[in-house]
């Protein structure tokens, strides 16, 4: 059937997304997810590439990888140590290496050819990844530092106080460099220079571990940063999460060390090794006299060492290095990018207090620290404090930091002006209280490095609804404060841990908006090197506070985590490699939690729901909480049913009848304890307990809607249309509500302003997501200002359910989506934009007066199924891309092929 002049229906538009060149080619050509890595320690690393195309419907019909350890002879193709061939088939994201046997420490070059359904491509773009110390025996380096404390205050008791030690090694190069790479360790944090140059912007490397279980070195090309004739390696080292913040023994490993090793090739093809050892000299009586990332950091400039790092400096007062044991785990390449500044901000207003004291906003709550470009007087300390909230009489509020005492001191060495950021703290703020100045700054004085790991921002959302674009942007800022080499539950008090319960449906959300896959890669390993030996799972990894509570509800981020790399990424690897220590506390928990199928131990409830009075912390209406055996049965139940999934893409088969037996006979035990037939209701009937049953899939057959109307009914009269859960039962409302036809009382839920609310939290000023419902009014000192936990299931329901970007039922990674927006009474514009492994997706409708408009864009080698409801009055497409159209009792259904569209409806 042909629509014309009322086509109205359907537009085929330009091309794919990122065509700019208008001409089918290979882009975004990656190694282990990485662009050109260095350090990559796997022996069979993977290819991931994505194809564009002016045309529509564009698919990959086969590949051909090449790889060999010169760009020259890639391209004479000589000396490959891997011709793939031509492989049939649409793969194109982490394709394993299955070459020669690659060599420790080496560069090599790749470079892939695609066939499409369009025609060939050219050779991808030259990309490269050098191989990380393969062996042990690769390394010849020892850990070095200053075994002493004997500096003024310094102790490991309390609040712990430690400066800064400084390192350096010396070195000739008469020869023409062709080749150097250094590889380093720096515990707790470090940074590297090269006559007088920073090796890299990373900060706070290497990234945080369990250390007894495992020590991570980063590698860096250094090449350009050598010279001919003398030279200088510099190390400055931090205390970090290694000499800790407080007195505890997860928390203190001992002081502060380096191992480095610079392996330099010539031109001649002769090689050197400078090697950290006791040749090499140190000082702790330079400048940072102390660094604890909860205290702040103290600089005092009248230590400064001008040129320390450079080879014409004169280190004869300093003392020989000391070898220093080595930390006890296992030494391995870093998978994960570090830290680094990703954005800067400005501050918005400066207030002079009465004392002399300046308050300065940012404007935004936001982790970090302070770039200053102040004028002082020497020896007068410049106090800088950081909070993120003030009193009513304009004061810094810092009760909710605890012991933290977040203040950087800077000590002028002479009169004038000066300019000075930290190196080895970090701060959670909006307000910063600056003392010890004589003259009033200005603005642009301050600048906020904003930091995170080093990831892609990889989504955008816009609405014609300024409250739910306020919340995306709360939850941008607060998602990213708290990426500190693992997810962690809040940036600014004496905690900052990578509690697991914030993040086990969270992190799914958090794929959409950041590109986060070798961050949760990483924390897995935290949380199987924080595992006990009986198999239970530390609520906090790494555990530098070791919380055995043998529960499940939190915990079951380690498998949520590992389901959302291998459904949003693609990545099987974590799944592969956690496979058996998931099975062992899944039966670990079977033996100390269960009685008569029933999991008994719970531990944090259904945390921070709202309680029944805006004063309290916690509830105290037994018919507001739900039961620990309702939480932890329903949880225990869906980790049965995950690892049926597991079991199948690991090869062990075997298991997964045991994983049916025992889902159904707890099913069975759950129902015949907790629910009542009668009434089709859970237990005492809260929110949390009936959406849990019944998002988890513990509702008996044909009950399923007699539950949501009870879930409906308890929102809409006991709570007046607004949430009633804590943490746990968050992560299902709003696909709940939605899956089940009541999308009005999940936008009415997303937009309610009034207590308990994401607006509410927004109308008093919040700019991030608070930890606590009522964290104005319960004991502000508990409240943190920049949790994510309570955003449950929020941006999964934005990009899924709004946006209408889905992975398809039994899709991986996006290769094909299910487009199926709701269209909630009020909202009349979503903007939503994912960028896939597979290319950027974008969905953008408008639906007003009458009028409705969709344009959509699909990535190369991808497809799409698309869902209309009849009332759209969506005209049948034809053309180029369209797969197939169906109309269906309740709409139209349309099969796309990759390509930019417009769907509108026929007026």
């Amino acid at each position: 059937m042909k629509h014309k002049t009322f086509i109205i229906g359907f537009l085929l538009m330009l091309c794919l997304a990122g065509c700019q060149s208008g001409q089918l080619q290979v882009v975004s050509l990656k190694v282990e997810m990485q662009e050109n890595p260095q350090g990559v320690s796997t022996p069979s690393p993977r290819f991931s590439w994505q194809i564009t195309s002016p045309g529509v419907d564009l698919r990959q019909q086969s590949y051909r990888i090449q790889v060999a350890s010169s760009e020259e002879d890639l391209k004479k193709e000589k000396n490959l140590l891997w011709d793939s061939g031509i492989a049939s088939g649409d793969e194109s994201i982490l394709i394993p290496y299955e070459g020669g046997k690659l060599s420790s420490g080496k560069a090599y070059y790749w470079r892939v050819k695609v066939a499409t359904n369009q025609g060939e491509t050219a050779w991808s773009a030259i990309n490269h990844w050098s191989t990380a110390l393969l062996d042990s025996t690769d390394w010849r380096a020892k850990w070095i530092g200053q075994d002493t404390m004997s500096n003024p205050g310094e102790t490991n008791k309390g609040n712990t106080r430690l400066a800064a030690r400084y390192l350096r090694k010396p070195f000739h190069a008469e020869k023409k460099v062709e080749r150097a790479v250094l590889y380093i360790s720096g515990l707790g944090a470090y940074e590297a220079y090269l006559n007088g140059k920073r090796v890299s912007d990373d900060v706070l490397a290497p990234t945080v571990s369990w250390y007894p279980e495992k020590v991570y070195y980063n590698v860096y090309d250094v090449t350009p940063l050598i010279g001919k004739g003398d030279n200088l390696l510099g190390v400055k080292l931090g205390n970090g999460r290694y000499f800790g913040m407080r007195e505890s023994p997860t928390m203190i490993f001992g002081l502060p060390r380096l191992l480095a090793q610079l392996n330099i090739e010539y031109a001649d093809g002769s090689t050197d090794t400078i090697v950290s050892d006791e040749s090499w000299r140190v000082t702790s009586k330079g400048p940072i006299v102390a660094n604890n990332e909860f205290d702040g950091e103290e600089y005092d400039a009248r230590l400064e060492l001008p040129d320390w790092n450079t080879a014409k400096y004169d280190d004869t007062e300093w003392l020989q290095a000391d070898i220093m044991e080595a930390p006890g785990g296992k030494l391995t390449a870093q998978p994960n990018p570090n830290i680094t500044v990703q954005d800067e901000i400005t501050p918005v207003h400066i207030t002079r207090l009465s004392d002399g004291r300046f308050i300065l906003d940012m404007g935004q709550n936001m982790v970090g620290w302070l770039n200053i470009n102040l004028k002082g007087k020497q020896g007068q300390p410049v106090t800088m404090r950081f909070a993120e909230t003030l009193n009513a009489d304009s004061t810094l509020y810092t009760a909710n930091l605890r012991s933290a005492k977040v203040t950087d001191v800077y000590i002028p060495a002479k009169d004038g002006a000066f300019r000075w950021e930290p190196s080895f703290v970090f701060h959670g703020f909006r307000f910063v209280e600056i003392a010890g100045l004589d003259e009033q700054p200005s603005l642009s004085d301050f600048t906020g490095k904003v930091i995170y790991d080093r990831m892609q921002t990889t989504g955008r959302f816009e609405t014609s609804n300024e409250l739910i674009d306020q919340l995306f942007k709360n939850a941008y800022w607060g998602i990213r404060s708290n990426y500190r080499g693992m997810p962690t539950d809040c940036p600014q008090r004496d905690e900052r841990q990578g509690w697991l319960g914030d993040r086990v449906t969270g992190c799914f959300g958090e794929a959409f908006v950041f590109d986060n896959a070798l961050l949760y890669a990483k924390w897995l390993q935290d949380i199987e090197d924080s595992q006990s030996p009986e198999g239970d799972i530390s609520d906090v990894s790494p555990r530098y506070w070791t919380i055995y509570d043998k529960d499940v509800t939190w915990p079951a981020a380690y498998f949520y985590a590992a389901k959302m790399l291998w459904r949003q990424y693609g990545d099987m690897e974590p799944v592969k490699r956690h496979y058996a220590s998931m099975k062992r506390f899944l039966e670990h928990i079977q033996q100390v939690s269960m009685q008569d199928y029933i999991l008994t131990k719970d531990t944090y409830g259904d945390w921070c729901m709202p309680p029944e009075s805006q004063e309290l912390i916690h509830s105290q209406d037994p018919s507001r909480k739900t039961a620990g055996a309702i939480l932890s049965t329903t949880m225990y139940y869906s980790l049965l049913n995950l690892m049926q999934e597991f079991a199948g893409i690991t090869g062990n088969q075997a298991d997964i009848a045991g994983y049916k037996e025992l889902a159904a006979k707890i099913k069975d035990a759950y129902n015949q304890r907790f629910f009542n037939t009668d009434s089709a209701l859970y237990d005492n009937n809260t929110v949390t307990a009936n959406i849990l049953s019944l998002r988890l899939g513990l509702v008996p057959e044909g009950y399923e809607e007699k539950v949501f109307e009870n879930i409906v009914r308890k929102t809409e009269v006991d709570f007046d249309g607004h949430v009633s859960t804590g943490v746990l039962g968050i992560q299902h409302l709003m696909r709940g509500l939605t899956e089940y036809g009541r999308v009005d009382l999940a936008y009415k839920i997303a937009t309610n302003e009034t207590y308990p609310s994401w607006g509410y939290m927004i109308n008093k000023g919040a700019t991030t997501i608070w930890e606590l419902w009522n964290g104005d009014t319960a004991d502000p000192a508990m409240n943190s200002g920049n949790h994510v936990m309570l955003l449950g299931d929020l941006l999964i329901w934005y990009y899924e359910d709004l946006a209408g970007i889905k992975n398809a039922p039994g899709s991986i990674a996006y290769k094909q989506l299910l487009m199926e927006p709701v269209f909630p009474d009020g909202l009349s514009h979503v903007k939503a934009s994912y960028h896939s492994v597979y290319g950027e997706i974008k969905s953008e409708w408008r639906k007003e007066d009458g009028s409705f408009s969709w344009d959509i864009v699909i990535p190369g080698n991808t497809s799409a199924v698309v869902k209309l409801p009849k009332s759209l009055n969506i005209a049948q497409p034809e053309g180029a891309g369209v797969r197939n159209v169906k109309e269906t009792e309740s709409g139209i259904e349309i099969e796309l092929g990759s390509g930019t569209y417009r769907l509108v409806n026929r007026g």
